[in-house]
């Protein structure tokens, strides 16, 4: 355990980096179709960083998840949660923790959608089992949070064309996005940058990439807010 725990050390926040320095580990999040998957490649490509990514397509449950809806959102939770375990012990067990990372989801996260697709028993199993995996995951010295409205979210989704999300209905998006903003309104663990992507398009657009990567760079520590379109208006 202890050797594990040096390791993590070596990832989470260090206070003594000076400004302008990179982040070492990045985690990008936010709500389904706000393009956090996209981002974090970018960012990997930009930083010559190791990507760590979520096994979205590969969950057989989620189809059933979004077109049943609770009857399916057990098995689609565990899926997530075994394989992000097994994730983080690959990490563990690699010599890779002197590069750089970038990851396209927070671990922290699985909470959040446990407590948004559970029912009261189904819930307190998935925290038993939670709890007796014991994972330690590496903490982000960056959270980039990203934003974006809900017609934003449904009108990315459809245009990515993954035909079982199509299924995704407004409401539970609405839920969602709700229950982002509280998470990371409540989120101390390190320094966040909450980004907001309703008017910008970092992964398409060169420019809107460029000036959120700057901003990356100069990120030391605290809560940060990149609103460039606002800004523009001012």
């Amino acid at each position: 355990m202890r050797a594990w725990n040096d390791k993590v050390s070596r990832l989470t926040p260090n206070p003594s980096r000076k400004r302008g320095d990179a982040p070492r580990f990045i985690a990008v999040e936010g709500p389904i179709g706000v393009g956090k998957t996209e981002l974090a490649k970018r960012l990997a490509a930009s930083l010559d960083a190791k990507l760590l990514l979520e096994d979205v397509e590969e969950n057989p449950f989620l189809p059933r998840l979004y077109a049943e809806g609770r009857s399916a959102a057990l098995p689609a939770q565990m899926f997530f949660l075994f394989a992000r375990a097994r994730q983080l012990e690959g990490m563990r067990q690699s010599d890779l923790f002197g590069d750089v990372q970038v990851a396209d989801y927070l671990y922290a996260k699985d909470q959040l959608f446990a407590e948004l697709n559970l029912d009261p028993d189904e819930l307190a199993l998935y925290n038993q089992v939670a709890a007796n995996l014991a994972v330690e995951p590496p903490v982000p010295d960056l959270v980039i949070y990203l934003q974006a409205s809900v017609d934003a979210l449904m009108e990315r989704i459809a245009r990515r064309g993954r035909l079982f999300e199509h299924l995704i209905d407004r409401r539970y998006l609405e839920r969602l996005a709700d229950a982002y903003a509280r998470f990371f309104h409540a989120y101390d663990d390190g320094p966040l940058l909450i980004v907001n992507a309703s008017q910008i398009d970092p992964i398409h657009n060169d420019a809107d990439y460029e000036q959120l990567f700057d901003r990356i760079e100069r990120i030391s520590g605290g809560r940060h807010f990149f609103n460039p379109a606002a800004a523009a208006l001012a």
